[in-house]
């Protein structure tokens, strides 16, 4: 049996300290459920630290951790849909959104998955450009348009919400 060490463990709980808000808050921009952000976070740290050897040596774990929780947030939303699942959600113990996020959340579902990705990356997880196209693998300019799209379709998202 491996035995476990203490240094290694350390590192990945110091990373998970000082990044789990933040994963859980972009994923949740991208999903717009924040129980399921926080379960697929939680998996995604979990998958981390069984491979922390390797994810520990990655320019941006973080980014790491994002993808894998988005990924694993789609596909339990495939399966939910592949079964039919429905009902209201159990939002039992969860604190009631803000007004201006749930705006923010419904503007966001509106748009295409690469603009809102783009945005969430950008102004949520403050990654600048250069990092956003490296982690999407697209050009500089590819996430400068997202970004401009995506600017001008939240703002008109946001005014129509204002004005009903």
């Amino acid at each position: 049996m491996a035995r476990a060490d203490p240094l290694r463990d350390r590192d990945f709980s110091e990373f998970y300290a000082a990044t789990n808000r933040q994963a859980t808050a972009q994923v949740f921009a991208m999903v717009g459920n924040w129980h399921e952000a926080q379960e697929a976070v939680q998996e995604a740290y979990a998958r981390a630290l069984g491979k922390w050897d390797k994810v520990s040596t990655y320019d941006e774990p973080l980014a790491w951790i994002r993808t894998v929780a988005y990924r694993i947030s789609v596909s339990r939303w495939r399966k939910a849909r592949r079964l039919v699942f429905g009902g209201p959600e159990d939002g039992e113990g969860v604190p009631a959104p803000l007004e201006n996020h749930v705006a923010l959340v419904s503007a966001l579902q509106q748009l295409p998955a690469a603009q809102r990705e783009a945005l969430v990356l950008h102004y949520l997880g403050d990654l600048p450009i250069a990092q956003i196209a490296a982690q999407l693998g697209v050009p500089e300019g590819t996430v400068k348009a997202r970004l401009s799209r995506g600017r001008t379709a939240m703002a008109s998202l946001i005014r129509e919400d204002d004005s009903v």
